[in-house]
C-alpha cells in the first residue's frame, strides 16, 4: 500500500491589494506561524462585489506588486483564480474552484479574515457555503482580542458550526490602509516603510495612485483584511 499523502495546509488571503502592504504581510505571515500553516495563497480579487462603485488598478499591476513583495517568503504564494475569471468574485464561487483543482489531494484550509469583518460574515454570499468548504475561519486582530461571547453565539445561532471553526490569531497592530497608500501617492507624500521598497519603486515607476481619490471611509484605518476578500 502506497503512503497517505501528506495534508497540504494553506491559508487563504484574498483582497484588492491596491497596493499591497506591510500589514497584510504581516496578517500573513503571523497566521502562518500560529496555525503550522505550509503555505499562504495570496488571491487579488478581480472585480470585488462590495467596490462596484470604485475602479480598481489592472489586474497586471496588482499581480507584479504581490510577486514582487511576496518574492523573498518561500510560503507565500499568489493565486490569480480570481483574476482569471470574468464576472464579480464570490467566496464560496472560489473556494469550489480551487476544491476542484486539488482533485483528491488532502487540503487543510484556513480562511483569513479581519476582526471587524467578522460580525458581518453572515450577510456574505452564500456563508453557509463558504463555511462548509473551509476547515478553519481564521479572525484576525490586534494584540489582546477576543470576539465577545456574545457575537460567537449569534454567529453559531445563524451559522451552525461556525464557533468549532473559528480561531482568533492576534497580530501585531499596523495602521495601514491601501486607501491611504493611494492618497498619499496622489498628495506626493511618502509611502516609505509601509509597503516593501520594490513595490514603491514599481508603483513610482509606472506612475500609479498619481490622480487624487475621494476618500474611503469603508477601507478603514486598520491592517486587519480591511479591504480583504470579496464577500
Amino acid at each position: 500500500m502506497g503512503e497517505t499523502p501528506a495534508v497540504r495546509r494553506i491559508g487563504l488571503l484574498g483582497g484588492t491589494f491596491d497596493p499591497i502592504h506591510y500589514g497584510h504581510l504581516v496578517i500573513a505571515e503571523e497566521v502562518r506561524a500560529t496555525l503550522a500553516l505550509s503555505e499562504v495563497a495570496f488571491i487579488p480579487a478581480g472585480q470585488p462585489p462590495h467596490k462596484p462603485g470604485r475602479p480598481v488598478t489592472p489586474a497586471e499591476h496588482r499581480l507584479a506588486m504581490l510577486r514582487l513583495a511576496i518574492a523573498s517568503n518561500p510560503a507565500f504564494s499568489l493565486c490569480e483564480i480570481e483574476i482569471e475569471r470574468p464576472g464579480p468574485s464570490y467566496t464560496v464561487d472560489t473556494l469550489r474552484l480551487l476544491r476542484e483543482r486539488w482533485g483528491a489531494q488532502p487540503v487543510y484550509l484556513a480562511f483569513i479574515l479581519g476582526a471587524d469583518s467578522l460580525a458581518e460574515f453572515t450577510s456574505w454570499y452564500n456563508a453557509a457555503g463558504v463555511l462548509a468548504q473551509l476547515d478553519c475561519l481564521v479572525a484576525v486582530g490586534r494584540p489582546g482580542y477576543r470576539p465577545p461571547q456574545e457575537l460567537v453565539t449569534a454567529l453559531e445561532e445563524r451559522l451552525p458550526g461556525i464557533r468549532e471553526r473559528l480561531r482568533v490569531v492576534n497580530a501585531p497592530y499596523l495602521s495601514i490602509s491601501a486607501s491611504d497608500l493611494r492618497r498619499r501617492v496622489a498628495e506626493r507624500r511618502p509611502i516609505k516603510y509601509q509597503t516593501p521598497e520594490s513595490v514603491e519603486a514599481y508603483i513610482a515607476q509606472h506612475q500609479l495612485y498619481r490622480e487624487s481619490v475621494p476618500r474611503e471611509p469603508a477601507e478603514g484605518r486598520s491592517s486587519y483584511v480591511q479591504d480583504a476578500h470579496a464577500s
